[in-house]
């Protein structure tokens, strides 16, 4: 299984972005979600996830500005970012997996391409 994410693009810094990832409806419904980034030379990190309850969590500097969410009808997750910067700029991934009791997030699909998102300053 391979999600895709899409929905970047270039942006100024202060500006906004949704970002999309759709999957069948199994996928969707029976895990949890996250949506991951990577900027260039660095390691993919963890940015929020989505259980199938609706539960949401935030990593880092995105709390606050981007919320995670999901639609099972439309089979589609979404991941909305306001007040971007520059530091945001990176490849976007979605995943579907296992989220454990410490926070950890397990994904169990391949990586799709990503999407990238770009912020000027």
């Amino acid at each position: 299984v391979q999600l895709q994410a899409s929905g970047g693009g270039l942006v100024q810094a202060g500006g906004s972005l949704r970002l999309s990832c759709a999957a069948s409806r199994d996928i969707i419904t029976s895990n949890a979600m996250a949506w991951y980034r990577q900027a260039p030379g660095m390691q993919r990190e963890l940015v929020a996830t989505i259980t199938s309850g609706g539960t949401t969590d935030y990593k880092g500097s995105v709390k606050g500005r981007f919320t995670i969410s999901r639609d099972n009808a439309k089979n589609t997750v979404y991941l909305q970012m306001n007040s971007l910067q520059p530091e945001d700029t990176a490849v976007y991934y979605c995943n579907a997996g296992r989220i454990y009791s410490n926070g950890y997030f397990n994904p169990l699909a391949k990586w799709g391409q990503g999407t990238q998102v770009t912020v000027s300053s």
